[in-house]
């Protein structure tokens, strides 16, 4: 029962710019378990399915949830909901840092994750569009949820701000506000065999390759930084700034404070 809470404060991570469903777990501490199971799942399926079913039923209740919450926050609220989430992003690197550092790590692994973050701000700069996304096909659409299985799985990539990128974003999160089943249905497709694959490759990595793994996710998840703040949201000093600011303390010390509760995974 306790997985379940935690995967719908996961599922506010899958609909977040600068957030991720993947991140969540791993400030909770069920990001290597949760791979694990994904990836080996035809081995002890049924043991894999009580663990994981609470956690994915959890995250999907969250979307649901907060995607319409989110929705109205950033119509009405933009900078104010943008700055908080950028404090949820800082006050979670602690915790990444601990984790690139918690097998053989030394300085050459610097280079890797400073490598990772030009390659993820490279990017996060690329002008993709859908044209016309009011109307996706059918494979915009499950493109849109192989998108949300790489952050899903990934904790250095982040879907809202790959979406935003590519001009995505907007149509998930009306789908999600809107429960539009012609993009819904073909994005869980999606994200059914996005998950499955990426967790079967991450698993992988993080087995025999844990430290140059985590320098190159803890990579990535920096360069999603600069992301969080588009062109609409312009500093001055005005009562929305301060409000913004305040918000991106509170982010910050709540995200820092649920990392420290983080447990290392086995």
């Amino acid at each position: 029962m306790k997985n379940f809470f935690k995967g719908i404060i996961c599922g506010l991570g899958g609909v977040s710019p600068g957030l991720s469903g993947s991140v969540m777990l791993v400030i909770f501490g069920l990001y290597n378990k949760t791979i694990e199971s994904i990836g080996t799942f035809f081995k002890k399926p049924k043991e894999k399915f009580l663990y994981l079913f609470p956690i994915f039923l959890g995250i999907g209740i969250g979307i649901l949830i907060f995607g319409k919450i989110v929705s109205i926050l950033l119509d009405r609220y933009e900078m104010i909901t943008r700055l908080t989430f950028l404090g949820f992003i800082i006050g979670t690197i602690p915790l990444f840092y601990r984790k690139v550092k918690f097998k053989n790590f030394n300085n050459k692994y610097y280079l890797i994750i400073i490598s990772a973050f030009i390659v993820g701000t490279s990017l996060m700069m690329l002008d993709i569009e859908f044209t016309n996304t009011d109307s996706l096909d059918l494979f915009g659409s499950i493109f849109i949820g192989i998108v949300i299985a790489t952050s899903t799985v990934i904790p250095g990539l982040d879907s809202a701000v790959l979406l935003s990128s590519i001009g995505l974003y907007e149509t998930y999160i009306n789908a999600i506000a809107t429960f539009n089943l012609y993009i819904l249905v073909p994005a869980v497709f999606g994200l059914g065999i996005g998950v499955l694959v990426f967790s079967s490759f991450i698993n992988y990595l993080i087995k025999n390759y844990y430290t140059i793994t985590y320098s190159i996710i803890f990579g990535l998840f920096l360069s999603i930084v600069p992301s969080v703040l588009n062109s609409s949201v312009k500093f001055a000093f005005n009562f929305t700034t301060l409000i913004s600011l305040i918000f991106f303390v509170i982010g910050f010390l709540i995200s820092f404070k649920l990392s420290k509760i983080s447990i290392d995974e086995k």
